[in-house]
């Protein structure tokens, strides 16, 4: 199966189209109709509620953009969809919200966020609320074990890895270093046969996403990009770029 040519047809906006200078906080509705107005994919996060629901979110904690303060899977979905984010009126959705609120206008690039404990409830959720969506949507991670729980678990949908050429930041302690190096190099790609590959656009040009996409055809998104510089770096050897903090072609 390949990657469907809309996924690389508009640049993809990074957890919405939004803006904090004008209250449009990241993985917020405010976001999604924005980039729905735009016309541009909506790239959002996923994380997993204490009651198995699928909650649009990129931190695994409370406090950062919202109020309140605490790991999201301790919370209910309910508990987590009266939180508001920060200075607004709007507060936390589910992915099915997300779905009814885009209804097909333009793709969702799903991120399935990770805990790397091999725990498959977040993509289970995930395949039981795109049963009843019809729009076009890809599902993508960091955490190889999840792309393979993509690949097995909704084998017709387009997955994706997202990945980088190392993993020595701090976000990444948390692993040990045999995780970070089976991370490494797209070495898992013939366990998790991605379709594309979203790759970071300050560790581009590299091997393996050169490699994945002249010569096993995945199309490769650069992300996350921010400034003139990284939008030549995306436009030179990337088939679309994941952007924020601009309009493309304002």
């Amino acid at each position: 199966m390949r990657a469907p040519d809309w996924l690389t047809a508009r640049p993809v906006a990074h957890r919405g189209l939004h803006d904090a200078a004008r209250g449009v906080i990241e993985n917020m509705p405010a976001a999604a109709r924005a980039a729905v107005t735009g016309n541009f994919a909506i790239e959002c996060d996923i994380q997993l509620s204490a009651d198995g629901e699928a909650m649009v979110h990129h931190d695994h904690e409370l406090g950062r953009l919202t109020e309140g303060s605490g790991p999201l899977v301790e919370k209910t979905a309910a508990e987590l969809k009266a939180i508001r984010f920060k200075a607004t009126d709007e507060q936390m959705m589910t992915l099915g919200d997300l779905c009814a609120l885009v209804a097909g206008k333009v793709p969702l690039v799903v991120e399935v966020k990770s805990q790397f404990n091999g725990d498959r409830r977040l993509v289970k959720r995930m395949a039981e609320v795109l049963a009843a969506y019809s729009g076009p949507v890809v599902g993508m991670s960091f955490d190889p074990d999840q792309v393979v729980a993509l690949r097995e678990i909704m084998p017709k949908l387009t997955r994706g890895i997202v990945a980088q050429r190392s993993y020595d930041d701090g976000y990444w302690e948390k692993l040990t270093q045999a995780q970070r190096d089976s991370m490494l190099h797209l070495k898992h790609g013939f366990r998790t046969q991605p379709h594309f590959v979203a790759y970071w656009v300050e560790q581009l040009p590299a091997p393996a996403p050169w490699i994945a996409r002249n010569l096993f055809g995945c199309p490769l998104l650069a992300w996350t990009v921010r400034t003139p510089a990284q939008r030549a770096a995306a436009g030179r050897y990337a088939d679309q770029m994941i952007f924020e903090g601009f309009t493309p072609g304002s």
